[in-house]
């Protein structure tokens, strides 16, 4: 019989006999258990598991990259140069006017000027119609250096509080230091309702005014699935600080268009925001009287303030971006296209040709024929 090996002084000393037992110090027999061991049952047979599904195995040839390059070269080359030419036919106007609507005398105080409760900002421009704008000419505000994307701004609302009147008091610790008036919780809370752009235009041509349609403005699923159609504001703007733009109590926020499009924050500094339409045909080189309310401080942060006019495409507004994308990749494509030509053409290489095989090659690195 073997001897266990003595751990410690506590571990007791057994003797290990041929027939699978041991004895220990005090002469009892103790069973040492069998190893476990696994079942040796095969798993059920599966398909999936054998990796016989069907699988398609395809052979990358030249002629193959070859056809697939130029296939894509034919479609994206077309496609941008429809995205380009749509883009060149889209008219906008563009009216910088936060510098040009403070009076001189306020030149050296324009943070007062804006501040100013009493004092008159309405500000008179006029634009010019450089081509026939077809209806709808969509109006948009743009600011510049305003992070909505910063997120403690933008996390500053309450998500429930906008959609059901039953929880206006929920999350309002989201809300930072715009969350009640009082006992009473302020609705819309936070600091995206609170900064509400409040700048207001009105326009006409030859003295005749143009209507300036804001139905349907905003997402529609934002209407239905955000806010609430019994929701009303409460308490809005009433805080010791004033904001932004005031609502109106007696509509309930799901209406309220120019809200719903404030609160969708925007994911770069610099952005543009629908503000309404004009529902008629401007013609080329008509003057457009544009009267402003230059409400909104955007001098505190350094931001730019502009109004744009613009008509729009089946590729959306105006811009080259997706057109260049377009006309790059399919070029590209094009280019890769006619250099696998001229490889396939010139150095032939057969598929299955084993002279390529490592063990083929002749010490030196020249193939074996």
């Amino acid at each position: 019989m073997a001897m266990s090996p003595l751990l410690d002084d506590d571990t007791t000393l057994f003797d290990v006999n041929l027939d699978g037992t041991s004895t220990s110090e005090d002469g009892g027999y103790e069973p040492i258990p069998a190893p476990k061991t696994k079942s040796k049952k095969p798993p059920p047979y599966s398909r999936f598991t054998q990796q016989e599904l069907p699988a398609c195995k395809p052979i990358i040839t030249p002629k193959l990259v070859i056809a697939s390059f130029t296939f894509i070269a034919i479609i994206f080359v077309p496609i941008g140069i429809a995205a380009l030419s749509a883009s060149n036919k889209v008219v906008e106007i563009e009216e910088r006017y936060d510098r040009e609507c403070i009076p001189p005398i306020y030149s050296d105080h324009i943070l007062q000027y804006i501040q100013s409760v009493g004092t008159d900002k309405t500000c008179t421009r006029r634009l010019t119609v450089p081509k026939h704008m077809k209806s709808p000419v969509f109006i948009y505000y743009q600011l510049t250096d305003f992070y909505q994307n910063y997120r403690i701004y933008k996390s500053s609302r309450s998500n429930l509080q906008l959609k059901s009147k039953a929880d206006e008091g929920s999350e309002l610790k989201n809300c930072g230091s715009v969350q009640t008036v009082g006992d009473e919780p302020i609705v819309p809370c936070g600091l995206v309702a609170w900064s509400m752009f409040n700048d207001t235009y009105s326009f006409s041509v030859k003295d005749k005014a143009l209507i300036v349609n804001k139905m349907n403005i905003a997402w529609e699923s934002d209407k239905k699935g955000r806010f609430g159609s019994d929701v009303y504001p409460k308490n809005f703007q009433a805080g010791g600080v004033i904001g932004g733009a005031k609502l109106n109590s007696s509509i309930p926020l799901s209406e309220q268009d120019d809200l719903i499009v404030w609160m969708r924050p925007a994911p770069l500094r610099n952005f543009r925001k629908l503000y309404g339409r004009i529902d008629v045909d401007l013609e080329a080189n008509e003057e457009i009287k544009v009267e402003i309310k230059n409400n909104y401080n955007s001098y505190g942060y350094g931001g730019e303030k502009l109004l744009v006019l613009s008509t729009t495409s089946a590729f959306g507004g105006k811009s080259k971006f997706l057109g260049i994308a377009y006309l790059t990749v399919g070029g590209f494509c094009f280019l890769f296209a006619i250099v696998f030509v001229i490889i396939h053409r010139f150095k032939r290489r057969d598929i299955g040709d084993t002279a390529y095989l490592s063990w083929n090659r002749s010490p030196v690195g020249y193939y074996i024929k």
